[in-house]
């Protein structure tokens, strides 16, 4: 029997406001117990849109969606999510499962008071908000897997590497240096080496057909980590999911914001 902490949140939380570019955003730094994530809230052009609520892949920043954060934010409000070690939140110095890293993303959306925000996983962040719909169900209406990752064939550490190499290649130089400064020196290597073993162990396969939220797939056209039959086999195993191929590798989210952002608003109204 697996038991499930319910998290609380230290206090409530407090936003800093930013301007970058004459754009103003807010960031806060929210702790629920021994977890610390770091949100980014973009307020949105219409106050009564939907709430978009993003979570990146493994390793790596929420800094990759901005380009579809802005195109989002003239829509809805909408929530970058650095989860715990990852981007600007902090080591939190001991091991978490992709069940913590889902549970604390859950805590945080009901002491955000987001009443069935669009919960959009890129990558890695696929397998944690396929984990928090299961976990949680009711909490989200809409869910929104990008690039998700990762395919049976591609569960091994080497091979895993390998492909996301391939990727670099085909992706722009900004994106790389992102992954580069995020890998290297925000979450650092001992504690996506500590990370590495969830993901590959994970079977995301077995939980998506208990997936009961409205479900919508993106995947890029030329994407090496993600093949279309993965593609097709997750969009089978969704009750009722829908699927789109747009231009781009893994990081489709940088690379095609616009199509991106229209995807979801649309998949937002259905």
């Amino acid at each position: 029997m697996v038991v499930r902490r319910r998290m609380r949140p230290r206090g409530e939380a407090s936003y800093r406001t930013r301007t970058v570019r004459g754009a103003t955003y807010f960031t806060s730094r929210q702790a629920f117990e021994d977890l610390t994530i770091v949100v980014q809230r973009f307020p949105g052009a219409t106050p009564d849109g939907p709430s978009y609520v993003l979570i990146p892949g493994i390793g790596v920043s929420s800094r990759y969606f901005g380009p579809t954060a802005a195109e989002l934010s003239k829509h809805g409000t909408v929530y970058l999510v650095d989860l715990p070690g990852f981007g600007a939140a902090p080591d939190p110095r001991r091991d978490v499962s992709i069940t913590d890293h889902a549970g604390v993303l859950a805590t945080f959306l009901a002491a955000a008071g987001l009443t069935h925000p669009v919960l959009v996983g890129h990558s890695w962040g696929t397998q944690v908000v396929t984990q928090l719909e299961v976990d949680h169900p009711g909490l989200v209406q809409h869910l929104v897997l990008m690039s998700p990752t990762l395919r049976p064939d591609a569960r091994r550490f080497w091979r895993s590497i390998g492909l996301l190499a391939r990727d670099g290649f085909r992706e722009p130089p900004v994106v790389n240096a992102l992954a580069i400064a995020d890998y290297l020196v925000r979450c650092g290597i001992p504690y996506g080496l500590r990370q590495m073993p969830h993901m590959l162990n994970d079977r995301i396969e077995e939980r998506l057909p208990r997936v009961r939220a409205h479900t919508l797939v993106l995947f890029g056209d030329r994407d090496p980590i993600v093949t279309e039959p993965w593609i097709d086999e997750v969009t089978s195993l969704v009750p009722g999911a829908d699927s789109h191929r747009v231009r781009g590798a893994h990081v489709v989210m940088y690379t095609d914001p616009v199509t991106i952002a229209r995807h979801i608003r649309e998949h937002a109204q259905s």
